[in-house]
């Protein structure tokens, strides 16, 4: 074979070696657009409400997160619209943890939509995890969790049913309700919020503790019973008792749900929302001058003798939590005990909602009965 032959022939393999490489790219940019189509396009189409989910919600990775126990899925869309873009008139609640929002779904169900604003994906599964666990709680003094969202990624929301009368946080503090519920149902709503806390952190293992406890927690059903949602799920320390907080004058000290719920009977009796509250209450609770403090929608020295006694045994509890709840030296058992005593003789031969009948069963059937007066 001459050079001439061996050049041309060369020079056709060059060419069609060009060829291929040419055509495997534009393949690789066809490939590459079709995909990145697709994807944009199932990431536009909208997930349906009823989509279930079929595994644990601890074995997968955030991106393929379904969400465990058959509990909805919503898109970021569906909650964004219910909740008129997240806009601080629908605002329920603030906590450390995250926001609740008020929201009517499209189906015209009315939910409260919890936001949290996770670091890493550590974070994200942590809340997720909870989730899981919250989805299998069944009580009547725990508002239902009947979804979440996790488009954003690192900020998922859970969704929450929300009942005919609001929160008591509203019926104590806000406009129109203020001062709208009587002393019976504010103990019925004591007795009730402690019952479901303390079966959450003896009735279950691991024990559930609330971490963001407010009276903006506690939503209000058609007969004033009891549902608390708001859980800091995004807590370090969801499976303990004790978390660190901060008070208005930047000095740090110990708080658990016990010391939380102390808070909560201040706000019961007194109606009062003041920035410290224990600070304000507790020395006038101390010096025999409790009237003082005492909501006037109540009109305390109308109110019958046993009303005005049980006022009374109220503001210790509350005392009580406060001063021995940051460090666990009273439970939440403990304090649920007293007032669902008060209530149960308060009401005997009157008139006794659900969430407190099941209160006095889950009670009487507790090992820890036995302590009941």
């Amino acid at each position: 074979m001459d050079v001439k032959h061996m050049e041309v022939t060369v020079t056709r393999d060059d060419i069609a070696i060009k060829k291929v490489v040419i055509l495997a790219g534009i393949l690789a940019l066809v490939f590459i657009f079709a995909s990145l189509a697709t994807l944009l396009a199932r990431l536009r189409r909208p997930v349906k409400s009823s989509t279930l989910c079929s595994y644990p919600v601890y074995k997968q990775s955030s991106a393929s997160f379904c969400k465990a126990r058959q509990m909805q899925l919503f898109t970021y869309e569906d909650l964004e619209e219910a909740t008129k873009g997240f806009e601080e008139a629908q605002k329920l609640n603030e906590g450390a943890t995250g926001t609740v929002h008020y929201g009517v779904l499209g189906n015209g169900s009315h939910v409260a939509v919890q936001k949290f604003q996770c670091e890493n994906e550590e974070n994200l599964m942590m809340v997720l995890s909870r989730v899981e666990i919250l989805s299998q709680v069944s009580h009547m003094s725990v508002a239902p969790l009947l979804g979440c969202c996790i488009d954003l990624g690192n900020t998922p929301q859970v969704v929450y049913e929300v009942y005919a009368n609001g929160t008591l946080d509203e019926h104590l503090h806000q406009g129109r309700h203020k001062g709208t519920i009587d002393w019976q149902q504010r103990l019925n709503i004591a007795a009730e919020t402690a019952s479901a806390l303390a079966y959450l952190q003896y009735e279950i293992s691991p024990p559930i503790y609330h971490h963001d406890l407010k009276s903006a927690c506690v939503f209000l059903d058609k007969d004033f019973s009891a549902k608390i949602a708001g859980f800091g799920l995004l807590n370090s320390g969801f499976e303990d008792g004790i978390h660190t907080r901060y008070n208005y004058e930047g000095s740090r000290f110990y708080r658990s749900d016990v010391y939380d719920f102390g808070v909560i009977l201040l706000e019961i009796i007194s109606g009062s929302k003041h920035v410290d509250l224990p600070a304000m209450a507790l020395p006038k609770i101390r010096s025999g001058k409790l009237e003082e403090i005492v909501d006037p929608h109540l009109y305390y020295h109308e109110q019958p003798a046993f009303h005005r006694e049980q006022i009374v045994i109220v503001a210790d509890l509350a005392t009580r939590c406060l001063l021995f709840g940051g460090d666990g030296r009273l439970g939440m058992m403990d304090a649920a005990k007293e007032l669902i005593q008060i209530a149960k003789e308060s009401l005997d031969g009157g008139r006794r909602g659900p969430a407190l009948e099941e209160t006095f069963q889950m009670i009487s059937m507790s090992p820890d009965s036995i302590y009941l007066p």
